[in-house]
């Protein structure tokens, strides 16, 4: 380190920097080293054990249809129709413009008797306009028979778990025994109540059917190829493990369904967070209920495509869940309901390593404390930990979107560029600091309206405001890690300029709004 402050004419700085190095910063990032290390190893031995137990599933041929009964629902000529299960079927909705029709339509398209099933779109929309637009489209779609209702309420209190609770109150609903909830971007096949119900109905253990995302708009751009990588991880490996070990995992929010019964029994949608669907997951697991995950039954919905739009997300998935982790551990921890090792599943997997850990080492360790050893030869990041750890997590995450392989090192780059937030959102729902610790803001979906109409005038070139195409946490965090990187260019032996220069460049990228999708001002 003299090195740096030789001939510069700051010889009192280096002095003081010296007089506290040995003293206070080498201990100090000694120690940030072995908590980093720690979290590393605990991250990377749950993705081994997932791992293992996919291969384990694969390998056995497991199938759903062997653990549980499922059968096609009969008709009984003497009931007729009464022999199917009553189903609702909710859509929140909130100024959705542009995929409003396409998933009503879905809904109503649903294969099931039309006397056994009801279509509640509840319209939180504060737009007039679009409020008007989606009650004539349930107007237009009552008109051909469809048993559909358009609710709306009095103001947005408690958000999405806010309007799917004052959805279940209203007396049509208690002649129901399932209800399905969709997105408004999210768009089902005809047969997904034909492929769910029947778990539900011979199975009286079973509270939710989960079905897999399938992303309309995956090809994009790079950015939600990105997305594709994670979300495809999160299903095929998250998802399949918890429900083939522990026959529990965290609801996704959308393309379920679920045991009105086992809702209630839970006490029903919570809005104490930004994740009421993992939050009522909990809640009705710590009951004795069990979850099945169906990863051959796809539902299209669309990425986030902006910048913008996708940041609000990420915060909201990482805050919410740290939040809740710190409201319920101790109710998880007492409960008496369900095992040891559920309950040990729940607490340490779950949450504390998937939502809390994976955020906060990837960040600290791989963003600021492993560039900041540069500058402290005296401390030393073993290769496994600086490299083989990272390297083998990374080669697991790619094994679920297959067709993106190529793409691994710009996944890695990108994945520590959101880390930054992962982590913020994570220490905001910690600690509950601040107002953005209940921010909900809807992830705005683009639909069809960057798609060009036939015969119509060629569009607006894209324009950008210059407030919202800079974001100053990523350059700041980029020119931190340039200046790490030239310094370990010309006084380091741990050739770690080369990460260091193309994260650096990662971050750039993102911090001046080179990313996702540009739309149009109109």
């Amino acid at each position: 380190m003299e090195r740096v402050f030789s001939g510069t004419g700051h010889g009192q700085m280096g002095m003081m920097w010296e007089q506290v190095r040995a003293p206070l910063i080498v201990p100090f990032m000694k120690i940030m080293v072995i908590i980093c290390l720690a979290m590393s190893v605990m991250l990377f031995v749950e993705r081994v054990c997932m791992g293992i137990i996919i291969a384990v599933v694969k390998l056995m041929k497991y199938k759903l249809e062997k653990r549980y009964k499922w059968e096609a629902i009969k008709e009984d000529l003497e009931i007729g129709n009464s022999c199917y299960p009553m189903v609702l079927v909710q859509i929140p909705m909130y100024n959705e413009k542009e995929v409003y029709q396409l998933s009503i339509g879905a809904a109503c398209g649903l294969s099931w008797p039309s006397d056994r099933i009801i279509i509640q779109v509840l319209d939180d929309s504060t737009d007039p306009i679009i409020k008007d637009l989606v009650e004539l489209e349930c107007k237009r779609w009552a008109g051909k028979g469809i048993n559909i209702k358009y609710e709306i309420r009095g103001n947005r209190n408690g958000y999405k778990a806010g309007a799917l609770k004052q959805g279940m109150k209203h007396p049509y609903v208690n002649q129901c025994e399932f209800v399905a909830i969709f997105d408004a971007d999210f768009q089902p096949d005809p047969d997904f109540l034909w492929r769910t119900i029947p778990f539900l109905a011979h199975n009286p253990e079973l509270a939710l059917v989960q079905a897999r995302w399938k992303f309309v708009n995956s090809d994009e751009c790079l950015m939600t190829r990105m997305q594709e990588m994670s979300l495809d991880y999160h299903f095929i490996v998250e998802q399949e493990a918890g429900s083939a070990t522990h026959a529990f995992f965290g609801f996704n929010g959308t393309a379920g369904v679920w045991r009105i019964s086992a809702l209630n029994e839970a006490g029903g949608w919570k809005d104490r967070t930004t994740v009421e669907d993992m939050d009522l997951a909990v809640r009705v697991s710590l009951k004795g209920w069990k979850f099945v995950y169906v990863g051959d039954l796809k539902v299209k919905n669309e990425l986030p495509s902006t910048f913008k739009a996708y940041r609000y997300q990420q915060h909201r998935w990482s805050c919410g869940p740290a939040n809740l982790f710190k409201k319920m551990i101790i109710e998880i921890a007492r409960n008496k309901k369900v095992t040891v090792w559920k309950k040990f599943y729940v607490i340490y997997s779950f949450f504390f390593v998937r939502k809390i850990v994976a955020h906060l080492v990837t960040f600290i360790f791989y963003c600021v404390v492993l560039p900041a050893t540069v500058f402290v030869p005296e401390v030393q990041v073993p290769k496994w930990g600086a490299i083989y750890i990272p390297s083998i997590v990374s080669l697991l995450n790619a094994v679920g979107t297959p067709r993106s392989f190529h793409l691994l090192v710009f996944w890695i780059l990108f994945e520590n560029v959101m880390s930054l937030h992962r982590t913020k959102g994570t220490f905001i729902g910690l600690f509950e600091a601040g107002t953005r610790v209940n921010e909900w803001v809807v992830t705005k979906k683009l639909g069809e309206a960057l798609k060009a109409k036939p015969g119509s005038k060629s569009t607006k070139k894209p324009r950008l405001q210059i407030g919202e195409s800079v974001y100053v946490l990523e350059i700041f965090v980029g020119v931190y890690l340039f200046l790490c990187g030239c310094y370990d260019l010309s006084f380091g032996k741990n050739h770690y300029f080369i990460y260091l220069f193309l994260q650096a460049m990662a971050f750039f990228i993102v911090g001046f709004g080179y990313i996702g999708v540009f739309v149009p001002n109109s």
